[in-house]
């Protein structure tokens, strides 16, 4: 076993750990964080990312202004178009990320949703295709990771989602370095903070030896579904 993969292995298992999440979590929240970091299964993590949109339509119905249902309704769209790889899921969950955004610019998730959304899409499709396709460009994503990280005070998540992200499309990238630096001695107040950090830390081994192959690989692999089979 290669020292890539070795370092892979265990970090994910350490991740793994750290969500502690209740077997038969009911909220949209702890269903997607399941989904995205714990199933290792693509069907599993779809079925319990369709239950999330569910739960969280009946929520919007009875508080249509209700910001956390809103924001894990479009990211279990989001989420949906990741596993499935369908074009029309991916731009419907753009547009809600930028409904969003013009709705509560002023929440970090929100902004960092959207991020993550053009980011994800070009390391999958490439900067050209990924705009001609979906839109995606990352000028756009790096902005709203960077107003995320503004907006979330000092929280691992943000910081680190961000930094993993930039490391994930240029594994050389210096802001994504000095994020998940930051990241990794950042509070961890929730459950995905927790996850993130230690992914942040697990990042900064290869990081920091210079092994740029490693922290793509890593990068890509600790990020909400890399551990599912492409």
């Amino acid at each position: 076993m290669t020292r890539v993969y070795q370092t892979i292995i265990g970090a994910v298992a350490a991740v793994t750990a750290l969500a502690a999440i209740p077997a038969r979590a009911e909220t949209p929240r702890e269903l997607l964080t399941r989904a995205s970091f714990v199933d290792r299964d693509r069907t599993v993590a779809l079925t319990r990312v369709d239950r999330a949109h569910s739960v969280a339509g009946a929520m919007l119905a009875r508080m249509p202004d209700d910001q956390e249902a809103a924001l894990m309704q479009a990211m279990a769209v989001g989420y949906r178009a990741k596993l499935t790889g369908n074009r029309t899921e991916a731009i419907a969950a753009r547009r809600q990320y930028e409904s969003l955004v013009s709705r509560f610019p002023r929440n970090p998730e929100v902004q960092a949703a959207l991020g993550a959304w053009h980011v994800g899409v070009i390391v999958k499709l490439g900067r050209f295709v990924g705009r001609a396709a979906a839109g995606a460009q990352k000028g756009v994503g790096y902005d709203a990771l960077d107003r995320a990280v503004a907006l979330g005070g000092n929280r691992a998540m943000f910081a680190g989602l961000a930094g993993l992200l930039r490391l994930e499309l240029d594994p050389e990238d210096p802001r994504g370095r000095a994020l998940v630096e930051t990241a990794s001695a950042a509070p961890a107040p929730t459950a995905i903070d927790g996850i993130i950090r230690r992914a942040a830390a697990a990042v900064l081994v290869p990081l920091r030896a210079g092994r740029a192959k490693e922290v793509k690989l890593l990068a890509d692999r600790l990020l909400p579904f890399g551990q599912i089979p492409t």
